[in-house]
């Protein structure tokens, strides 16, 4: 039997459990840093794309003079990037719920530790529970639906306004192919591109703070943790 294994009159020495705790706790740590540098990496990528196909129809736009060749090209490169950015919105969303997952599993090593050190809590600034009071104390922000508004100063929320801008551009100039007029194509683009940036700041807002299938183990009305139990 692996010496790991808690048999009965047998347990693990406290230096032992600790660390194994310390070691989950770095690797919880170590995976958050990655996935925020690809939330980051996803992000530049987007907004490299989208700087270099501005360029792009800048310069087509130079030779054709806004004729039915800058149309052409536009209606081939504006929906690639608007591909683009709803992908990486949609990704930042998925790392943004992976980092609550690692902030719980990191949440539930500190219940264990000020299980073990009592004394210690008044050390804590992070959370020791992993209910959404202590997710979110964790993050340093408030429990509860917070503000609409905050949405668009987050990275998919910065995302999302900028899709909703291409999906605008888009609109016009396909509003200028169909032979609509310069007012009627404006104002759509305008009505298009809001649509947009709320129906992708909205998914962002209903965004469930808590991951499926993961409930608290330790919320915080159970009993505070103590050198007693186990």
């Amino acid at each position: 039997m692996s010496p790991l294994v808690d048999t009965p009159g047998e347990r693990l020495p406290p230096d032992l459990r600790l660390q194994i705790l310390t070691t989950e706790h770095w690797g919880l740590l170590s995976t958050r840093a990655l996935t925020w540098n690809e939330a980051f990496s996803r992000a530049t990528m987007f907004l490299s794309a989208l700087t270099g196909s501005v360029v792009a129809l800048a310069l087509v736009a130079g030779v054709t003079g806004f004729a039915r060749g800058f149309v052409t090209f536009a209606l081939l490169v504006l929906p690639v990037v608007l591909f683009a950015g709803i992908g990486t919105f949609r990704r930042l969303i998925e790392i943004n719920r992976e980092d609550v997952r690692w902030v719980v599993g990191m949440n539930r090593l500190r219940h264990a530790y000020l299980d073990a050190a009592p004394e210690l809590r008044p050390y804590f600034v992070t959370a020791w529970t992993d209910d959404e009071a202590g997710i979110m104390t964790t993050f340093g922000a408030r429990p509860g639906p917070g503000s609409f508004a905050h949405e668009f100063v987050t990275t998919p929320g910065l995302v999302a306004v900028v899709n909703g801008v291409v999906a605008g551009v888009l609109v016009a100039v396909a509003g200028l192919q169909i032979g609509l007029a310069p007012g009627t194509g404006t104002v759509l683009a305008v009505i298009f591109g809001l649509v947009t940036i709320a129906l992708l700041a909205l998914h962002q807002y209903r965004f469930v703070i808590r991951p499926r299938g993961l409930e608290p183990s330790f919320p915080e009305t159970q009993p505070e943790p103590s050198a007693g139990r186990r």
